[in-house]
């Protein structure tokens, strides 16, 4: 905000506090307050002098504390400098040493300040620039964005001798593309979007349409991971296809996308599901379930969002899809969530019967999938998914809270005295991941509660202290260490949702709203196919 900006302000505040007087809502003075606490890296080391004044600031009553904010709203607005634009800069800072350090490249390591590549992607290149298009677009990165496309238009290549991961390539790049396309209009987007499904299409060649989870994108030769139960396709991987090839088919004009993902549904249609339960585990030869391993976390998750996120992107008329989303909620509810006796909520997993009371950070985005589905609930019912949401939401804040580090570990758990804090040492690490946030964004949007924007706060404040680096964002190995031990590497999905869903929580509703708007499991938005809109793509096929 500058130095003369903010002296101003104090002294306002100290001598002319009396006669400003701003109506303000107190959701927006306490992002705006949480927002003046902020202060490193973008107002140090200039507005470390004024420490003092912030302290002032927290412990004011509410009714001059909503005045002092109106002082700091009339300079932040007018400056451009509000909360959304804090994570702009966020972005910004990722953007800018990926395309110096890594450009063209997955991934960067942003101590090492060079690409990094993992072999989810095969040969497959510039994971980060498709993951990103569409937050520098919403951003109006535009400048950017621009880049981005160019490097799409001429380097993105699919004709590669490489074993790809379906589900991480589907998430990621036809995703990616397709909202790219969606947002902007531009026909390269939309062309690779159905290049790449089509040569996705071979992994569903097997003798029961349930696809395999790695795939030779060259000679089409598919298989599982080998340390998958019984030979079997993943849960999470094979039921995380639906929204893309959806809108594939739609685009395409190509009705073999959509019947591709319908043809699973047929399959989980047919098999009895133990408890009402999903099983992490199927296999495509025999179509039956192998290990009865259950997890809303890993493994699991993405596949009970997108039974949810089909019946909306549908404009709710996919009932179908809608029965197996709310019959799942009942089985989960039933069978696997639990509350500690500290009053937590958590969702635990699921083997043989047996519970393991541990919760995964990916689990975390349940919270957000809860509120956003309370609506279709039965009406008795609609209340208490709103306050599951919230539930969760608080559970993995205190698992951001319990740590040094204020970010949350990949795995917490409740036993032995132990309530959402990791206990063992291959769970406390963090890699930028987007859950926790995520929920957040959803459960301000549906309540409007400011808790929600105050904890994304503490996120983001915890992510400037402890993951940016000179060279991006890093991980930790271990958020319960007094000082940081980096992974070195920086994730696309920081990019495409960490960052996306802290920008949406600090921005208006009305930007990509649910009414219109889908997010797939990695951030990108995708409209809802209105009834009206069958032909609306026919000229452009």
């Amino acid at each position: 905000m500058g130095v003369h900006c903010h002296h101003l302000l104090v002294s306002q505040f100290n001598g002319c506090r009396k006669g400003f007087y701003f109506c303000f809502h107190r959701e927006r003075a306490v992002s705006l307050f949480w927002s003046l606490r902020f202060s490193e890296p973008f107002w140090a080391p200039q507005f470390k002098k004024d420490k003092e004044f912030l302290e002032r600031l927290k412990h004011l009553c509410y009714e001059e504390r909503v005045r002092a904010f109106g002082v700091c709203c009339g300079f932040l607005l007018n400056q451009h400098y509000n909360p959304a634009f804090v994570s702009l800069q966020m972005m910004k800072h990722a953007w800018d040493n990926y395309k110096r350090y890594a450009w063209g490249l997955n991934e960067l390591k942003p101590i090492s300040k060079q690409g990094h590549s993992s072999n989810l992607f095969g040969n497959i290149q510039g994971a980060t620039i498709v993951d990103a298009l569409d937050t520098l677009f919403i951003m109006e990165m535009k400048e950017e964005f621009k880049e981005a496309k160019e490097w799409v238009e001429k380097n993105l290549d699919f004709n590669v001798n490489a074993e790809i991961s379906v589900f991480e390539v589907n998430i990621r790049f036809v995703g990616g593309l397709l909202s790219a396309y969606y947002l902007s209009g531009e026909e390269v987007f939309r062309k690779k979007a159905v290049e790449l499904g089509e040569k996705l299409l071979p992994a569903f060649n097997t003798p029961t349409g349930i696809p395999w989870a790695l795939l030779n994108i060259k000679s089409g030769i598919g298989r599982n991971w080998p340390w998958a139960s019984g030979g079997s396709s993943i849960l999470a991987e094979f039921g995380t296809l639906h929204l893309e090839f959806v809108h594939l088919s739609h685009l395409s004009g190509n009705p073999v996308f959509a019947e591709k993902v319908m043809n699973i549904r047929k399959v989980l249609n047919r098999l009895d599901k133990p408890e009402g339960l999903y099983p992490n585990y199927l296999n495509p030869s025999s179509g039956q379930w192998g290990q009865h391993h259950v997890s809303i976390g890993g493994l699991g998750d993405s596949f009970y969002e997108y039974l949810l996120k089909a019946w909306l992107m549908s404009d709710k008329t996919d009932e179908d899809g809608k029965k197996m989303y709310y019959d799942a909620v009942q089985a989960i509810e039933t069978h696997l969530i639990r509350k500690s006796s500290g009053g937590l909520t958590y969702i635990a997993e699921w083997k043989g019967g047996l519970l393991e009371h541990k919760m995964g950070h990916l689990t975390c985005f349940a919270g957000g999938m809860f509120a956003l589905g309370a609506d279709g609930a039965p009406s008795d019912k609609t209340g208490h998914h709103i306050e599951l949401g919230a539930e969760i939401a608080r559970t993995c804040h205190e698992s951001y809270d319990r740590t040094r580090m204020k970010l949350g570990p990949e795995a917490f758990r409740f036993d032995g005295g132990v309530e959402a804090i990791a206990t063992r040492q291959n769970e406390k690490y963090y890699i930028l991941r987007p859950e926790v946030i995520e929920t957040y964004m959803y459960m301000w949007r549906l309540t409007h509660d400011p808790k929600y924007r105050e904890w994304g706060w503490e996120a983001v404040e915890a992510l400037e202290k402890h993951c940016r680096v000179d060279g991006g964002y890093s991980g930790l190995r271990d958020v319960y260490n007094n000082h940081e031990s980096h992974d070195d590497v920086q994730q696309s999905f920081f990019l495409s949702e960490t960052l996306k869903y802290l920008y949406l929580l600090f921005s208006e509703d009305d930007l990509l709203p649910f009414e219109h708007w889908v997010f797939n499991t990695e951030a990108h938005p995708l409209p809802v196919l209105h009834k009206d809109d069958g032909n609306k793509e026919e000229n452009q096929k």
